[in-house]
């Protein structure tokens, strides 16, 4: 004999009648039908995000996703090719020479880049400088600190 859809059944008990409230205002799921009295819970369907008046999460949270580094360092940068317009040859550079001639406004620690050609040679001491940098301005003759 074979086995069609019409003679599978689920097992005993595996498959429940839903539970009948709110016919009459007698016994257990009568009236109120198990929702209590007033308020939106009671009346219709609630949203699965409300916070029952509070501010909802996807409010309280930033505008824009990601991870802030609190310790991250922000750098003013400058380029090696900027250097030879403003400085002559021999001239020191600081942070504080770069912030005196205006090639850096912010006060944030300085970084120069490797951008350019320079054709004098410095004495620099700033917060970093890169390799292509330090390269460019040794092989120019100057030195970096």
């Amino acid at each position: 004999m074979t086995i069609k859809l019409h003679h599978l059944k689920p097992p005993e008990g595996s498959n429940k009648d839903k539970k009948r409230v709110a016919r009459g205002d007698r016994g257990r799921g009568g009236k109120t039908a198990g929702r209590g009295t007033k308020g939106t819970g009671a009346r219709g369907t609630v949203p699965e995000n409300f916070e029952g008046g509070q501010v909802p999460l996807v409010r309280r949270q930033p505008k824009r996703p990601g991870f802030n580094n609190p310790n991250k360092v922000v750098f003013a940068v400058i380029n090696v090719g900027r250097l030879d317009d403003a400085f002559e040859a021999g001239d020191e550079i600081t942070v504080a020479s770069l912030t005196a001639k205006g090639l850096v406004k912010k006060k944030r620690p300085v970084k120069i880049l490797g951008h350019g050609e320079v054709t004098k040679s410095y004495t620099v001491d700033v917060d970093a400088v890169t390799g292509t940098a330090r390269e460019k301005l040794t092989a120019a003759g100057g030195t970096v600190a």
